[in-house]
This record gives structure tokens, C-alpha cells and sequence, in this order.
């Protein structure tokens, strides 16, 4: 089909995500290679694009990457596919290998997406604990399933419409340069929250010192070692949320790097394969498995461990460098300081806050038009670019974020 009549087709049948059904047309990618989008506007005007959130935060080493190519062919002159209930293969268990030295954690379960190993360690924590409540913080986005939307902000998030959420909710955490009376102050109100609740919770849950979706709210990594102390002081399980913040996005391996501290569980994902396919794990400690016995984790995903996804993880983690995300940081500092707004940069995530709602649609075409991709949000332009983006590339993605919010 050619690009009018894709267009048509897609405003007939396609639904796309948080948008109506009638919303406005997408932009159409017909290539995408390196760090580049070649896109094609409704109405006909072409663009080459520097994807600046690496495709929701998981392109990592851009696009048709030859390793991650080359992983993903050898895996398909295999098998691309196999059902886990029963069975193994070699990817997967390196991969587990691999997860478990990279987090000192000790074992692995694999699942489909982001959501679903959210949805997987809340089952875990039940089950270990015996108990079903559960303490957030405010700013949480954890995903999108039914579990995840339950330790999600319940008032201002996204997904505030859907009344699924019976858990406890801590104060968002002090600014991550925060001082010590700030980080003091809140604290002492999440003793308080959390010896409320302690007796029906099972776990905290958190996205260590950078939340995603709930606002690109960067937080003092000193409230990470404060949330350990409280789970161990009360007998909860500390779950960390890692799908946007691992594997170097933050500028170290992984956000609870900032704070010296280890989770009892951690569900990763996003940047796991690359971006290349699907694909989390949920790691825990030996004493979390040992709370279960014999008694089997209730949870099946069809894909579970696909051997081709588990093939590009393990090719994708070959790859990772964390210097170079932390020196994305101070480019994105230089880059982003003549933004109109307030600028926040950690690692290779770079946020402009505006004092009003973004004009979504305008500010992606004037960044378009300056060679830059972005997706911005209810008063954030951000960027989480590819970690193989040039010095020169990240500059031009500061230089389109700026001239899109002025």
C-alpha cells in the first residue's frame, strides 16, 4: 500500500495507545536505521529523524544493529519458539545466568513485558508473605495491566479513572539533589505510612530514584536506603520497578546503584532485548523463593523465555556500556540549558517541565522539522535517547527539544 492508503487504513482499523479511536493520524515509519526514523507526515511531508526517546525507552543501540541482527538470525536457524511448562533451552538459562551476576540476585523469572513482571512480582510478593496489601509512592507508574494499575498513582496518574487500587501511597520523595531536612522530613512521614500499614502489606514497591510515566520525577537516592530500612524493620519484601531505569539508563547499571542498596525483587525489561523484541524478568532472593516451598509461582506466560528474545538479550547486554549514558548526562546538561522551562537531566534521560500542558501535536512537528523525534507528555518534553547517539546527535536533540518548547 502506498502511504495514502495506509494512512486510510490505519484511521479505520488500528487503535493506538492512549489515544481515541478517531485521535489524530500517526506518523508513518517507513525505515529505520542507527539512531534515525525516516517518517512520513498525514500529509505527505517526509522526515529524517533522530529517535530521541529510543522507541519508549528500549532502542538502546538503534536500529538494525549488526550484533543484535546477527543474534536473532543464528536463534531463528535454530527455533525461534518453545512452551517452558516442562521444557528449557540454552538461551534462557544463560540469560538467567547473566541476570543473576549482573543484580546479585538469585533467581529469574521470565515474562513478556514490563506490565506482566509487575503483575508477576505482586503475585510473588502475596505468595511469599502471605498478605495482598501493598505501599507505593505518589508519582508511581508500574504499568498498564490490573496489578500494575493498582500500585500506580491513584490520583494523579493516568490511570486514575480505573478504581482498582486499595494500597497504601507514601508522599512522592524529595528532588534528588534534595538536602538532608527535606530527605529528614520525609522520611519521618514514611515511617509513619508504612508502620500503618505494615500488617496487611506485603511489599514496597518503587522506581528507584527516577519515575517513568508518573512524571520524570527524579528523587533523592538517599529515600531508597530509607525504604530498605523500613521493609527490613517491618518484615516487607522491597520490589524495584527497573524496566525504564536499568541497564545504565540512570548513568549506573541500574537506579539502586545510586544508593548502594539491593531489593529483595526487581522486575527488569524495556532495554533488555535492545528494543528488538518483548521481553522482562522478575529476580528475586534465594529467601523470597524459600518462603514459597513447594508451592509452584502462579504464573504462566504462552512466551515465556522465548528463545529468540533471550538470544538478543544476551547479545544486547554484550553491548552496554554504562559510561557512555552518564556522558550523555552532561551533554543533555549543555545541551538542554537554554530550554524554556524547568530542566532536569540523570544519566541519559533529559526533561523540560513546562508551567502548562504541552501542545503535543505542535511540538512534535517543530522538533520534526529540526531532525528530531520526540513523544511529549502532559507538560514534559523529555528525551531518553539511544546510547549510540553521537555527541554531535545528542546536541541536536537539545538544540529541537529547545526550539520545539520556545
Amino acid at each position: 500500500m502506498n502511504a495514502a492508503a495506509l494512512f486510510a487504513a490505519d484511521s479505520r482499523t488500528v487503535w493506538h495507545p492512549y489515544a481515541p479511536l478517531n485521535g489524530p493520524s500517526p506518523y508513518l515509519v517507513t525505515g529505520a536505521d542507527g539512531v534515525r526514523l525516516s517518517l512520513t507526515a498525514p500529509d505527505g511531508a517526509e522526515f529524517e529523524a533522530i529517535d530521541a526517546m529510543s522507541s519508549w525507552w528500549c532502542a538502546i543501540h538503534g536500529y538494525r544493529n549488526p550484533v543484535l541482527d546477527a543474534a536473532a538470525r543464528a536463534q531463528l536457524d535454530r527455533f525461534s519458539h518453545v512452551m517452558f511448562g516442562g521444557l528449557t533451552h540454552e538461551p534462557a538459562v544463560a540469560l538467567a545466568e547473566r541476570l543473576t551476576t549482573m543484580t546479585g540476585l538469585d533467581h529469574v523469572f521470565l515474562a513478556d513485558s514490563g506490565s506482566v513482571s509487575v503483575e508477576v512480582a505482586l503475585k510473588l510478593a502475596v505468595q511469599a508473605t502471605g498478605r495482598k496489601g501493598f505501599i507505593a509512592l505518589r508519582g508511581a507508574y508500574h504499568g498498564d495491566t490490573t496489578g500494575a494499575m493498582g500500585v500506580c498513582d491513584p490520583e494523579d496518574g493516568m490511570h486514575s479513572r480505573f478504581p482498582v487500587t486499595s494500597q497504601t501511597f507514601l508522599a512522592r520523595p524529595p528532588a534528588f539533589e534534595a538536602g538532608e531536612p527535606e530527605i529528614a522530613a520525609w522520611a519521618a512521614g514514611a515511617e509513619l505510612a508504612v508502620a500503618a500499614a505494615a500488617e496487611r502489606s506485603a511489599a514496597i514497591i518503587v522506581e528507584p530514584v527516577l519515575q517513568g510515566a508518573g512524571g520524570m520525577w527524579m528523587y533523592a537516592p538517599e529515600c531508597l536506603r530509607v525504604l530498605r530500612r523500613l521493609a527490613d524493620q517491618h518484615g516487607l519484601l522491597l520490589i524495584f520497578d527497573e524496566i525504564a531505569t536499568g541497564f545504565g539508563r540512570t548513568g549506573r547499571m541500574w537506579g539502586a546503584d545510586w544508593a548502594g542498596v539491593a531489593p529483595d525483587v526487581m522486575c527488569v525489561g524495556k532495554a533488555l532485548t535492545g528494543g528488538y523484541m518483548s521481553l522482562a524478568a522478575v529476580l528475586c532472593g534465594a529467601h523470597v523463593a524459600d518462603a514459597l516451598g513447594d508451592t509452584p509461582l502462579m504464573h504462566g506466560p504462552t512466551f515465556m523465555g522465548n528463545p529468540l528474545a533471550c538470544a538478543v538479550a544476551l547479545a544486547s547486554l554484550d553491548l552496554v556500556d554504562v559510561a557512555r549514558p552518564a556522558a550523555i548526562g552532561s551533554l543533555l546538561e549543555q545541551a538542554l540549558a537554554p530550554a524554556r522551562g524547568s530542566v532536569r537531566v540523570l544519566g541519559a534521560v533529559g526533561v523540560v517541565q513546562l508551567c502548562e500542558p504541552v501542545d503535543v501535536a505542535r511540538v512534535t512537528r517543530v522538533a520534526l522539522e529540526h531532525g528530531v523525534w520526540v513523544r511529549p507528555f502532559r507538560d514534559l518534553v523529555y528525551t531518553m535517547p539511544p546510547y549510540v547517539c553521537s555527541d554531535a546527535e545528542i546536541a541536536a536533540i537539545g538544540a529541537a527539544i529547545c526550539a520545539a518548547v520556545a
